[in-house]
């Protein structure tokens, strides 16, 4: 009987190529389109409170000025996890929709009422309302990206870096824009361009292919998923205590201009923070490294600490330029490890409330921050605002370093742990035996999902 022959060994199929990264991994998420339109529907986020200073400051005073912008940010840190929520639970698209068109009514209510001379109440009552309805693109876009890029870490870390890089650069053209418009055009043309963006670039963003649906039907759709984890509150504080940083030096450059002669200068010596802080975010874009979120986080706090002790020797602009342009060199990194580890963090179903939690966060700090350094600023001096700064920065550091580790756990390690490997394909069903092993089943078609790590609830 001949031998039957060998049969040939099977051709290994070639592994799939793996996924693009940097820039062109995100533009391949969501098209050049997207981040066009996430960028210009969010620059209203940064037009808003300067445009408000601007147009009451003009007209009324900085009294009224400071309090009709406290609402507005006030409005803003109350409205954000609302419409974050609404966001999972009926879909990016309607609610955007929605806020969209009614911040520009409001918008244009609060210039009419104004420039015709409303009593301080009714203003208020419109500033705070105008926050309440802001669109929230910035946190929306990130949980947008985070979805888009699934289970690959590695591209959601990339994604949302971008995203992060393109809030510092939003924070850079806004205040700039704003001023100058206010000189050569009109005190009101700040609020009625972010009204004409918010409506025209969110409807856009909102109407966008890539818009999430909502997050499912059940519990999760009624919001019986928990959202709150000592890990999100614990990144809450320190988005908290970071608004707080911000917020202290901003209110001493203010200050120091004015000590100077010079208070027109005080938004260019601050635009040094978003210049060196957007070159930094898009570095790391391109060059991610393999650090965990969680020592990011802790190095880049720590880092931002120390760049904030020089504010307390400046005596000058010059010395103010040159300080708040080397604390800019952390706060993109710093922003992007915090948003990072929110969307680790966060239950994956609610995490549009879980992002606009954080960024009213960085709101509240702000706030707080600005009602304790104007005082101690006008009491005694630019110095005791930078005191502030300081002292939130560090406090900062502190949690970070103290319960990082131990609150947010070692899930949270490098990016490169969490990439999907190669693609396997697979085994062929088995047959019947008469012992299987518990938890596997010969039905299934396709190998198990991975897991998503501790965040989903």
């Amino acid at each position: 009987m001949p031998t039957p022959a060998p049969k040939p060994a099977p051709v290994p199929k070639p592994m799939p190529a793996p996924a693009p990264a940097g820039f062109r991994g995100v533009f391949a998420l969501g098209g050049r389109a997207l981040p066009a339109y996430g960028f210009l529907a969010r620059l209203p986020a940064a037009l808003c409170p300067i445009g408000t200073l601007l147009l009451i400051n003009e007209r009324d005073g900085i009294g009224d000025a400071g309090t009709i912008a406290a609402a507005l940010w006030l409005g803003q840190a109350l409205g954000g996890p609302v419409i974050g929520r609404l966001a999972d639970r009926r879909g990016h698209r309607p609610v955007l929709l929605v806020a969209c068109a009614a911040n520009a009514a409001v918008l244009l209510a609060l210039v009419a009422a104004v420039l015709g001379g409303l009593p301080l109440g009714a203003r208020i009552a419109l500033a705070v309302a105008a926050g309440l309805t802001a669109a929230q693109v910035g946190p929306l876009a990130r949980a947008r990206w985070a979805r888009l890029a699934g289970e690959d870490k590695a591209l959601v870390g990339a994604a949302l870096s971008f995203d992060t890089t393109l809030d510092e650069v939003g924070f850079m053209v806004g205040p700039a824009l704003a001023g100058i418009l206010a000189v050569t055009v009109h005190p009101a043309s700040a609020l009625l361009l972010a009204a004409a963006l918010g409506l025209v670039f969110g409807t856009l963003f909102a109407l966008h292919p890539t818009a999430p649906g909502p997050t499912g039907p059940g519990a999760a759709a009624r919001g019986d998923v928990r959202l709150w984890s000592p890990g999100l509150a614990l990144l809450f504080v320190v988005a908290v205590l970071q608004g707080a940083s911000w917020s202290g030096a901003n209110t001493g450059v203010n200050a120091l201009a004015v000590a100077v002669g010079s208070p027109g200068a005080a938004g260019l010596v601050w635009a040094g923070m978003a210049v060196t802080s957007s070159v930094a975010g898009f570095v790391i874009v391109t060059r991610p490294g393999t650090a965990g979120l969680t020592v990011r986080l802790r190095r880049t706090i720590a880092a931002q600490a120390l760049l904030t002790l020089p504010l307390l020797a400046v005596s000058g602009l010059w010395g103010a330029a040159f300080a708040v342009a080397g604390i800019g060199l952390a706060v993109a990194p710093h922003l992007i490890a915090l948003f990072g580890l929110v969307e680790r963090a966060g239950p994956a179903r609610r995490m549009g409330e879980a992002m606009t939690l954080a960024g009213s966060g960085l709101i509240i700090g702000q706030a707080l921050a600005a009602a304790v350094s104007g005082p101690l600023a006008a009491a005694y001096g630019y110095r005791a605002a930078f005191a502030v700064s300081c002292a939130a920065a560090a406090a900062s550091a502190v949690l970070a370093w103290a319960a990082a580790d131990r609150v947010l756990g070692p899930a949270l390690g490098p990016i490169q742990d969490s990439v999907p490997g190669p693609v396997q394909e697979p085994a062929p069903e088995p047959a019947p035996e008469p012992a299987r092993v518990p938890g596997l089943s010969p039905r299934s078609s396709s190998p198990p999902a991975p897991s998503p790590g501790p965040r989903r609830s």
